[in-house]
Protein backbone atom coordinates (compact mmCIF):
# COMPACT_ATOMS: atom_id res chain seq x y z
CA UNK A 1 0.00 0.00 0.00
CA UNK A 2 1.27 3.46 -0.93
CA UNK A 3 1.77 5.79 2.05
CA UNK A 4 -0.22 9.01 2.19
CA UNK A 5 2.72 10.96 3.61
CA UNK A 6 6.31 10.33 4.65
CA UNK A 7 9.07 12.23 6.44
CA UNK A 8 12.52 11.13 7.53
CA UNK A 9 11.06 9.40 10.60
CA UNK A 10 7.36 8.97 9.75
CA UNK A 11 5.21 6.87 7.42
CA UNK A 12 1.48 7.67 7.38
CA UNK A 13 -1.16 5.47 5.77
CA UNK A 14 -4.70 6.65 5.04
CA UNK A 15 -7.29 3.93 5.44
CA UNK A 16 -9.01 1.47 7.72
CA UNK A 17 -6.48 -0.11 10.06
CA UNK A 18 -8.06 -3.53 9.41
CA UNK A 19 -7.11 -3.06 5.76
CA UNK A 20 -3.67 -1.50 6.30
CA UNK A 21 -2.32 -3.70 9.09
CA UNK A 22 -2.41 -6.92 6.98
CA UNK A 23 -0.02 -5.25 4.50
CA UNK A 24 2.68 -4.83 7.17
CA UNK A 25 5.21 -7.67 7.57
CA UNK A 26 5.18 -10.10 10.48
CA UNK A 27 7.42 -9.19 13.42
CA UNK A 28 8.36 -5.81 11.92
CA UNK A 29 7.26 -3.39 14.66
CA UNK A 30 9.09 -2.77 17.95
CA UNK A 31 6.24 -1.17 19.92
CA UNK A 32 2.69 0.14 19.65
CA UNK A 33 1.59 3.36 21.39
CA UNK A 34 -1.96 4.39 20.55
CA UNK A 35 -5.10 6.19 21.71
CA UNK A 36 -8.03 4.15 20.34
CA UNK A 37 -11.66 5.31 20.39
CA UNK A 38 -13.20 4.98 23.84
CA UNK A 39 -16.50 3.89 22.23
CA UNK A 40 -18.51 6.62 23.97
CA UNK A 41 -19.78 8.50 20.90
CA UNK A 42 -17.76 11.44 22.24
CA UNK A 43 -18.91 14.82 20.87
CA UNK A 44 -21.03 12.98 18.30
CA UNK A 45 -18.00 11.55 16.50
CA UNK A 46 -18.96 8.44 14.51
CA UNK A 47 -15.46 6.95 14.88
CA UNK A 48 -15.98 6.81 18.66
CA UNK A 49 -18.91 4.40 18.49
CA UNK A 50 -17.88 1.66 16.06
CA UNK A 51 -16.69 -0.99 18.52
CA UNK A 52 -13.26 -1.19 16.84
CA UNK A 53 -11.43 -0.94 20.19
CA UNK A 54 -13.14 -4.18 21.26
CA UNK A 55 -12.31 -6.01 18.03
CA UNK A 56 -10.09 -9.02 18.71
CA UNK A 57 -9.18 -9.21 15.00
CA UNK A 58 -7.63 -5.74 15.19
CA UNK A 59 -5.47 -6.56 18.21
CA UNK A 60 -4.51 -9.91 16.66
CA UNK A 61 -3.11 -7.99 13.68
CA UNK A 62 -1.23 -5.72 16.08
CA UNK A 63 0.18 -8.84 17.76
CA UNK A 64 1.26 -10.29 14.42
CA UNK A 65 3.25 -7.23 13.31
CA UNK A 66 4.95 -6.80 16.71
CA UNK A 67 8.27 -8.48 17.30
CA UNK A 68 8.24 -11.12 20.04
CA UNK A 69 8.32 -9.32 23.39
CA UNK A 70 7.13 -6.07 21.83
CA UNK A 71 5.02 -3.88 24.11
CA UNK A 72 1.64 -2.22 23.51
CA UNK A 73 0.40 0.92 25.31
CA UNK A 74 -3.27 1.70 24.59
CA UNK A 75 -5.39 4.39 26.26
CA UNK A 76 -8.94 3.60 27.29
CA UNK A 77 -11.98 5.26 28.83
CA UNK A 78 -12.75 4.66 32.50
CA UNK A 79 -16.15 3.15 31.62
CA UNK A 80 -14.99 1.05 28.65
CA UNK A 81 -11.34 0.21 29.39
CA UNK A 82 -12.18 -3.31 30.57
CA UNK A 83 -13.72 -4.34 27.27
CA UNK A 84 -10.65 -3.17 25.33
CA UNK A 85 -8.28 -4.90 27.75
CA UNK A 86 -10.17 -8.21 27.39
CA UNK A 87 -10.03 -7.95 23.58
CA UNK A 88 -6.27 -7.31 23.74
CA UNK A 89 -5.80 -10.32 26.01
CA UNK A 90 -8.05 -12.52 23.85
CA UNK A 91 -5.89 -11.61 20.83
CA UNK A 92 -2.91 -13.27 22.54
CA UNK A 93 -1.19 -10.45 24.42
CA UNK A 94 0.02 -10.79 28.00
CA UNK A 95 -1.40 -7.97 30.11
CA UNK A 96 1.57 -6.62 32.06
CA UNK A 97 0.12 -3.65 33.94
CA UNK A 98 -2.31 -0.76 33.84
CA UNK A 99 -0.91 2.78 33.88
CA UNK A 100 -2.95 5.75 35.04
CA UNK A 101 -2.63 9.33 33.79
CA UNK A 102 -4.05 11.43 36.63
CA UNK A 103 -4.96 15.08 36.12
CA UNK A 104 -6.72 17.78 38.08
CA UNK A 105 -8.25 19.64 35.15
CA UNK A 106 -11.09 17.33 34.15
CA UNK A 107 -14.51 18.90 33.55
CA UNK A 108 -17.53 17.05 35.02
CA UNK A 109 -20.15 16.07 32.43
CA UNK A 110 -22.95 15.68 34.93
CA UNK A 111 -26.66 16.37 34.69
CA UNK A 112 -27.96 18.68 37.43
CA UNK A 113 -31.00 16.66 38.51
CA UNK A 114 -32.71 19.59 40.21
CA UNK A 115 -32.42 21.75 37.08
CA UNK A 116 -33.61 18.87 34.89
CA UNK A 117 -36.76 18.58 37.01
CA UNK A 118 -37.46 22.32 36.78
CA UNK A 119 -36.96 22.20 33.00
CA UNK A 120 -40.05 20.00 32.88
CA UNK A 121 -42.07 22.12 35.22
CA UNK A 122 -41.47 19.65 38.04
CA UNK A 123 -43.12 16.79 36.16
CA UNK A 124 -40.95 13.66 35.81
CA UNK A 125 -43.38 10.79 35.19
CA UNK A 126 -43.93 9.16 31.82
CA UNK A 127 -40.59 9.76 30.10
CA UNK A 128 -39.92 6.07 29.36
CA UNK A 129 -43.20 5.75 27.45
CA UNK A 130 -42.46 8.99 25.60
CA UNK A 131 -39.04 7.69 24.57
CA UNK A 132 -40.54 4.49 23.17
CA UNK A 133 -43.22 6.47 21.35
CA UNK A 134 -40.56 8.58 19.62
CA UNK A 135 -38.73 5.46 18.44
CA UNK A 136 -41.96 3.96 17.11
CA UNK A 137 -42.87 7.18 15.29
CA UNK A 138 -39.40 7.38 13.72
CA UNK A 139 -39.79 3.82 12.42
CA UNK A 140 -43.39 4.35 11.27
CA UNK A 141 -42.57 7.54 9.36
CA UNK A 142 -39.13 6.43 8.15
CA UNK A 143 -37.29 9.23 10.01
CA UNK A 144 -33.62 8.40 10.48
CA UNK A 145 -31.57 9.37 13.51
CA UNK A 146 -29.39 11.49 11.24
CA UNK A 147 -32.41 13.44 10.00
CA UNK A 148 -33.71 14.06 13.51
CA UNK A 149 -30.25 15.05 14.75
CA UNK A 150 -30.02 17.53 11.87
CA UNK A 151 -33.38 19.02 12.82
CA UNK A 152 -32.33 19.37 16.46
CA UNK A 153 -29.03 21.01 15.57
CA UNK A 154 -27.20 19.20 18.39
CA UNK A 155 -26.04 15.73 19.36
CA UNK A 156 -28.46 15.06 22.20
CA UNK A 157 -30.68 12.54 20.40
CA UNK A 158 -28.76 9.47 21.58
CA UNK A 159 -29.21 10.69 25.16
CA UNK A 160 -32.92 11.36 24.64
CA UNK A 161 -33.57 7.88 23.27
CA UNK A 162 -31.38 5.75 25.55
CA UNK A 163 -32.44 3.78 28.58
CA UNK A 164 -28.80 3.03 29.38
CA UNK A 165 -25.79 5.26 29.84
CA UNK A 166 -26.27 9.03 30.19
CA UNK A 167 -30.01 9.38 29.46
CA UNK A 168 -31.40 12.91 29.17
CA UNK A 169 -34.83 14.53 29.06
CA UNK A 170 -35.50 16.91 26.15
CA UNK A 171 -36.05 20.55 26.98
CA UNK A 172 -39.28 22.02 25.63
CA UNK A 173 -37.56 23.45 22.54
CA UNK A 174 -36.12 20.06 21.55
CA UNK A 175 -39.37 18.28 22.42
CA UNK A 176 -41.30 20.48 19.98
CA UNK A 177 -38.77 19.81 17.21
CA UNK A 178 -38.97 16.06 17.86
CA UNK A 179 -42.77 16.18 17.93
CA UNK A 180 -43.05 17.93 14.57
CA UNK A 181 -40.23 16.05 12.83
CA UNK A 182 -41.46 12.54 13.63
CA UNK A 183 -45.19 13.49 13.55
CA UNK A 184 -45.67 12.42 17.15
CA UNK A 185 -48.90 14.28 17.82
CA UNK A 186 -49.66 16.29 20.94
CA UNK A 187 -50.46 13.49 23.37
CA UNK A 188 -47.17 14.06 25.21
CA UNK A 189 -47.47 17.83 25.59
CA UNK A 190 -48.52 17.48 29.22
CA UNK A 191 -45.07 16.09 30.08
CA UNK A 192 -43.25 19.10 28.73
CA UNK A 193 -44.51 22.09 30.62
CA UNK A 194 -42.84 25.45 30.26
CA UNK A 195 -39.61 25.62 32.17
CA UNK A 196 -40.05 26.61 35.80
CA UNK A 197 -38.28 29.94 36.29
CA UNK A 198 -35.39 29.61 38.73
CA UNK A 199 -34.28 32.59 40.83
CA UNK A 200 -30.65 33.67 40.33
CA UNK A 201 -29.10 33.83 43.80
CA UNK A 202 -25.45 34.40 42.86
CA UNK A 203 -22.61 33.57 40.48
CA UNK A 204 -19.55 31.38 40.55
CA UNK A 205 -16.41 31.10 38.47
CA UNK A 206 -16.27 27.90 36.47
CA UNK A 207 -12.71 26.70 35.99
CA UNK A 208 -9.57 25.61 37.81
CA UNK A 209 -6.70 27.54 39.36
CA UNK A 210 -3.71 26.67 37.22
CA UNK A 211 -1.41 29.66 37.16
CA UNK A 212 1.06 31.06 39.62
CA UNK A 213 -1.11 34.15 39.99
CA UNK A 214 -4.12 31.99 40.84
CA UNK A 215 -6.07 33.08 37.75
CA UNK A 216 -8.79 30.58 37.07
CA UNK A 217 -9.17 29.14 33.58
CA UNK A 218 -11.93 26.89 32.31
CA UNK A 219 -10.76 23.94 30.30
CA UNK A 220 -11.74 24.66 26.72
CA UNK A 221 -11.79 28.44 27.19
CA UNK A 222 -9.26 31.24 27.13
CA UNK A 223 -10.60 32.83 30.30
CA UNK A 224 -12.73 32.07 33.32
CA UNK A 225 -16.51 31.90 32.87
CA UNK A 226 -19.03 33.33 35.33
CA UNK A 227 -21.92 30.89 35.83
CA UNK A 228 -25.22 31.79 37.49
CA UNK A 229 -26.25 29.99 40.66
CA UNK A 230 -29.99 29.41 40.72
CA UNK A 231 -32.42 28.17 43.36
CA UNK A 232 -34.86 25.27 42.74
CA UNK A 233 -38.30 26.49 41.68
CA UNK A 234 -40.52 23.45 42.25
CA UNK A 235 -40.98 21.18 45.26
CA UNK A 236 -39.69 18.19 43.30
CA UNK A 237 -36.57 20.08 42.28
CA UNK A 238 -35.90 21.16 45.88
CA UNK A 239 -35.94 17.53 46.92
CA UNK A 240 -33.11 16.69 44.50
CA UNK A 241 -30.98 19.84 44.78
CA UNK A 242 -27.30 18.98 44.82
CA UNK A 243 -27.70 15.63 43.05
CA UNK A 244 -26.00 14.84 39.74
CA UNK A 245 -25.15 11.91 37.48
CA UNK A 246 -21.35 11.79 37.18
CA UNK A 247 -18.07 12.36 38.99
CA UNK A 248 -15.39 14.73 37.72
CA UNK A 249 -13.01 12.84 35.41
CA UNK A 250 -9.48 12.83 36.80
CA UNK A 251 -7.67 9.93 35.15
CA UNK A 252 -7.34 7.89 31.98
CA UNK A 253 -6.19 4.25 32.14
CA UNK A 254 -3.56 2.85 29.78
CA UNK A 255 -3.21 -0.89 29.23
CA UNK A 256 0.39 -2.12 29.09
CA UNK A 257 0.61 -5.45 27.28
CA UNK A 258 3.38 -7.53 25.73
CA UNK A 259 3.59 -10.02 22.90
CA UNK A 260 4.69 -13.40 24.33
CA UNK A 261 8.44 -13.88 24.50
CA UNK A 262 10.45 -16.44 22.59
CA UNK A 263 12.45 -18.10 25.34
CA UNK A 264 13.69 -16.03 28.27
CA UNK A 265 13.62 -12.25 28.52
CA UNK A 266 17.40 -12.14 28.06
CA UNK A 267 17.30 -14.37 24.98
CA UNK A 268 14.38 -12.43 23.48
CA UNK A 269 16.10 -9.07 24.02
CA UNK A 270 19.32 -10.28 22.40
CA UNK A 271 17.46 -11.82 19.43
CA UNK A 272 14.77 -9.22 18.74
CA UNK A 273 15.72 -6.10 20.75
CA UNK A 274 12.32 -6.17 22.51
CA UNK A 275 10.80 -7.54 25.70
CA UNK A 276 12.09 -5.12 28.34
CA UNK A 277 11.16 -1.64 29.58
CA UNK A 278 13.57 1.30 29.45
CA UNK A 279 13.61 1.96 33.19
CA UNK A 280 16.63 4.27 33.35
CA UNK A 281 15.45 6.28 30.35
CA UNK A 282 12.14 6.99 32.11
CA UNK A 283 13.31 7.59 35.69
CA UNK A 284 11.81 10.54 37.58
CA UNK A 285 14.55 13.16 38.04
CA UNK A 286 15.65 13.88 41.60
CA UNK A 287 18.78 15.11 43.33
CA UNK A 288 19.42 11.54 44.44
CA UNK A 289 21.41 9.11 42.31
CA UNK A 290 19.84 8.32 38.89
CA UNK A 291 16.31 9.33 39.82
CA UNK A 292 13.29 7.41 41.05
CA UNK A 293 12.05 4.20 39.44
CA UNK A 294 9.15 5.02 37.03
CA UNK A 295 5.74 4.09 38.42
CA UNK A 296 2.47 3.11 36.78
CA UNK A 297 1.03 6.52 37.71
CA UNK A 298 1.46 9.68 35.63
CA UNK A 299 0.20 13.00 37.02
CA UNK A 300 -0.24 16.58 35.90
CA UNK A 301 1.14 19.62 37.72
CA UNK A 302 -2.15 20.60 39.32
CA UNK A 303 -1.43 17.79 41.77
CA UNK A 304 0.47 18.74 44.96
CA UNK A 305 4.18 18.37 45.57
CA UNK A 306 3.54 15.18 47.54
CA UNK A 307 3.31 13.45 44.15
CA UNK A 308 6.77 14.56 43.01
CA UNK A 309 7.95 10.93 42.96
CA UNK A 310 5.83 10.35 39.83
CA UNK A 311 6.31 11.44 36.24
CA UNK A 312 4.14 14.49 35.59
CA UNK A 313 2.51 15.68 32.42
CA UNK A 314 -0.10 18.41 31.96
CA UNK A 315 -2.82 18.37 29.34
CA UNK A 316 -1.74 19.93 26.03
CA UNK A 317 -2.07 23.69 25.75
CA UNK A 318 -3.53 25.47 22.75
CA UNK A 319 0.01 26.41 21.72
CA UNK A 320 1.13 22.78 21.79
CA UNK A 321 -1.95 21.44 20.00
CA UNK A 322 -1.50 23.89 17.15
CA UNK A 323 2.30 23.90 16.79
CA UNK A 324 3.17 23.76 13.11
CA UNK A 325 -0.43 24.36 11.93
CA UNK A 326 -0.10 28.04 10.99
CA UNK A 327 -1.24 27.39 7.42
CA UNK A 328 -4.46 25.58 8.38
CA UNK A 329 -7.82 27.28 9.08
CA UNK A 330 -8.88 27.81 12.68
CA UNK A 331 -11.96 26.11 14.12
CA UNK A 332 -13.91 27.07 17.24
CA UNK A 333 -14.86 24.39 19.81
CA UNK A 334 -18.54 24.84 18.89
CA UNK A 335 -17.78 24.12 15.26
CA UNK A 336 -15.86 21.02 16.35
CA UNK A 337 -19.10 19.58 17.67
CA UNK A 338 -20.78 20.04 14.27
CA UNK A 339 -23.30 22.55 15.60
CA UNK A 340 -25.57 24.12 13.00
CA UNK A 341 -24.84 27.67 11.88
CA UNK A 342 -26.75 30.08 14.07
CA UNK A 343 -27.33 27.52 16.84
CA UNK A 344 -26.88 28.48 20.47
CA UNK A 345 -23.35 27.79 21.62
CA UNK A 346 -21.69 27.72 18.18
CA UNK A 347 -19.10 30.25 19.34
CA UNK A 348 -19.27 29.25 23.00
CA UNK A 349 -15.75 28.47 24.25
CA UNK A 350 -17.19 25.66 26.36
CA UNK A 351 -19.05 24.05 23.48
CA UNK A 352 -16.28 21.54 23.01
CA UNK A 353 -17.36 19.58 26.10
CA UNK A 354 -14.49 20.97 28.15
CA UNK A 355 -11.83 19.22 26.09
CA UNK A 356 -11.05 21.50 23.15
CA UNK A 357 -9.38 24.86 22.97
CA UNK A 358 -9.92 26.04 19.41
CA UNK A 359 -7.27 26.72 16.78
CA UNK A 360 -6.47 24.56 13.76
CA UNK A 361 -6.20 21.25 15.62
CA UNK A 362 -9.87 20.35 16.04
CA UNK A 363 -9.33 16.75 17.19
CA UNK A 364 -11.26 16.46 20.48
CA UNK A 365 -8.90 14.16 22.42
CA UNK A 366 -5.34 15.36 21.74
CA UNK A 367 -2.79 13.82 24.11
CA UNK A 368 0.28 15.72 25.39
CA UNK A 369 3.52 15.31 23.48
CA UNK A 370 5.41 14.88 26.76
CA UNK A 371 3.19 11.95 27.76
CA UNK A 372 3.51 10.19 24.42
CA UNK A 373 7.29 10.77 24.37
CA UNK A 374 7.60 9.14 27.80
CA UNK A 375 5.51 6.12 26.78
CA UNK A 376 7.42 5.72 23.51
CA UNK A 377 10.74 5.94 25.36
CA UNK A 378 9.54 3.37 27.91
CA UNK A 379 8.64 0.63 25.41
CA UNK A 380 10.66 1.31 22.26
CA UNK A 381 14.32 0.28 21.81
CA UNK A 382 16.81 2.74 20.25
CA UNK A 383 16.44 2.92 16.45
CA UNK A 384 13.14 1.04 16.78
CA UNK A 385 9.81 1.65 15.06
CA UNK A 386 6.59 2.50 16.90
CA UNK A 387 3.15 1.92 15.37
CA UNK A 388 -0.03 3.93 16.00
CA UNK A 389 -3.05 2.33 14.27
CA UNK A 390 -5.32 5.17 15.52
CA UNK A 391 -3.23 8.20 14.57
CA UNK A 392 -5.86 10.90 15.23
CA UNK A 393 -4.10 14.27 15.12
CA UNK A 394 -0.63 12.68 14.92
CA UNK A 395 0.68 13.18 18.45
CA UNK A 396 2.33 9.74 18.62
CA UNK A 397 4.11 10.28 15.30
CA UNK A 398 5.33 13.76 16.27
CA UNK A 399 6.45 12.53 19.69
CA UNK A 400 8.36 9.63 18.12
CA UNK A 401 10.23 12.01 15.83
CA UNK A 402 11.18 14.17 18.81
CA UNK A 403 12.56 11.00 20.43
CA UNK A 404 14.52 10.07 17.26
CA UNK A 405 12.26 7.04 16.82
CA UNK A 406 10.74 5.94 13.51
CA UNK A 407 6.95 5.65 13.38
CA UNK A 408 4.13 4.25 11.28
CA UNK A 409 0.64 5.72 11.57
CA UNK A 410 -2.75 4.69 10.22
CA UNK A 411 -5.68 7.14 10.07
CA UNK A 412 -9.13 6.65 8.59
CA UNK A 413 -10.65 10.14 8.94
CA UNK A 414 -9.88 12.43 5.99
CA UNK A 415 -10.26 15.63 7.99
CA UNK A 416 -7.34 14.80 10.30
CA UNK A 417 -4.80 14.12 7.54
CA UNK A 418 -3.69 17.78 7.01
CA UNK A 419 -3.18 18.13 10.77
CA UNK A 420 -1.06 14.98 10.94
CA UNK A 421 1.03 16.04 7.95
CA UNK A 422 1.66 19.50 9.37
CA UNK A 423 2.49 18.24 12.87
CA UNK A 424 4.93 15.59 11.64
CA UNK A 425 6.65 18.14 9.41
CA UNK A 426 6.89 20.49 12.40
CA UNK A 427 8.39 17.69 14.52
CA UNK A 428 11.03 16.99 11.85
CA UNK A 429 11.98 20.68 11.93
CA UNK A 430 12.30 20.57 15.72
CA UNK A 431 14.39 17.41 15.49
CA UNK A 432 16.68 18.90 12.85
CA UNK A 433 17.21 22.07 14.86
CA UNK A 434 17.67 20.25 18.16
CA UNK A 435 18.13 16.47 18.00
CA UNK A 436 16.79 14.79 21.15
CA UNK A 437 15.16 17.94 22.56
CA UNK A 438 13.92 18.21 26.11
CA UNK A 439 10.49 16.52 26.45
CA UNK A 440 8.73 19.61 27.83
CA UNK A 441 8.47 21.98 24.89
CA UNK A 442 5.53 24.13 25.90
CA UNK A 443 4.14 26.19 28.73
CA UNK A 444 0.81 24.42 29.20
CA UNK A 445 -0.95 27.63 30.30
CA UNK A 446 -0.63 29.12 26.81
Amino acid sequence: MTPHHTTEHTTLYHGNNLDVLPTLPDNSIDSIVTDPPYELGFMGKKWDSTGIAYNVELWAECLRVLKPGGHLCAFGGTRTYHRMAVAIEDAGFDIRDSLHWIYGSGFPKSLDVSKAIDKRGGNMAGFEKFRDAVKEAMKRNNISRAALTEALGNHMLSHYLTAGSQPAIPNIRDYRIIRETVDLGNQWDHLFLDEAEREVIGTKTSGIANTEEGVRHTIGASKAIEVEITAPATDSAKQWEGWGTALKPAHEPIVLARKPLVGTVAANVLEHGTGALNIDGCRIPTDENAGRWPANVIIDDTITDEWARYFYCAKPSKKERNAGLDGLPETTPGEMTNRKEGSAGLKNPRAGAGRTTGGSNFHPTVKPLTLMQWLIRLVTPPDGTVLDPFTGSGTTLAAATLESINSIGIELTDDYLPIIVARTQWAETQHTNQPNPEPTLFDHDN
